[in-house]
């Protein structure tokens, strides 16, 4: 069968949406980035939302500090049927021909591990500042490249707020705007200045949250014109602050900064994970 249970179309018509998306995804501001919406097969991502679990247990990555205010999942552990299926399929070599078609990033590389993707949610008053993502995976040291969003929120409105905000990487202001409903992916390319995030607390009804999930890709090398010098290997998050951010953030971070330059990188992702328990 030339199609996914997940798609309405098939594998041909699937690269060729990546061929046909390619210019102006490199085109975009702030970065190369891009969005598709009505993509999956709307009944089955449905059953993935449905199967959307619980977080907040030892077993997920909770969030809680200055930066982000945040639930994870870790790994497959809380996917369900239809979710590990859906998630198997965007790692699958018809995804990552389209994802490589469209964003010119030859020889993708997936994370079957799942290392911080997989099911994300923010609930109200929630939020997630400005950041560029760690460019070095630590168990492969693979180099990532990509970034995709799948959400999961339908009836959402725009006043709920969550939107996925872009950045230059001057901090001059946002340049895209993202609003994260039911049925959209969203996906950029990730650099050290590829600054994004939901800064702005959540304000949506106190039974509502922001769902999504997370896909990360990788090469074994990144282009040199990527790379800034004393940056070439970062495992962990970079948090950047807004002019209207609170001044706690801002101590927050200096303070990580100077961990980060005095201290083993996994010493200082221990304290990050002591601070995030808060």
């Amino acid at each position: 069968m030339n199609r996914s249970e997940f798609l309405d179309f098939t594998f041909e018509e699937l690269i060729q949406k990546g061929k046909d998306a390619s210019e102006k995804y490199a085109n975009a501001e702030p970065f190369p980035n891009g969005h598709f919406d009505d993509f999956f097969n709307a009944d089955m991502l449905r059953k993935v939302l449905a199967e959307f679990p619980e977080l907040g247990d030892k077993k997920d990555i909770k969030f809680d500090n200055p930066n982000e205010n945040k639930l994870a999942s870790r790994g497959e552990y809380k996917f369900g049927e239809v979710s590990t299926r859906f998630a198997h399929f965007m790692n699958s070599q018809p995804m990552l021909e389209f994802l490589e078609h469209l964003t010119g990033i030859k020889n993708l590389i997936p994370d079957p591990s799942f290392e911080g993707g997989g099911f994300h949610q923010i609930k109200p008053g929630g939020f997630l500042k400005l950041h560029a993502d760690f460019n070095k995976q630590r168990s492969t040291n693979l180099d990532r490249r990509l970034n995709v969003l799948v959400y999961l929120n339908e009836n959402w409105e725009e006043s709920y707020g969550g939107h996925f905000e872009l950045w230059d990487k001057e901090m001059t202001g946002c340049k895209a705007k993202i609003l994260p409903i039911f049925n959209r992916m969203a996906m950029f390319s990730t650099t050290e200045f590829s600054f994004h995030g939901h800064p702005d607390p959540l304000t949506c009804p106190p039974d509502r949250s922001r769902k999504s999930m997370a896909f990360y890709y990788y090469t074994n090398g990144r282009p040199a014109s990527e790379i800034i010098p004393g940056k070439e290997i970062l495992t962990t998050t970079t948090f950047i602050a807004r002019e209207q951010d609170s001044a706690q953030m801002k101590r927050y971070n200096t303070f990580v900064v100077f961990m980060q330059n005095i201290l083993p990188p996994f010493v200082v992702k221990l304290a990050k994970n002591i601070l995030n328990r808060g």
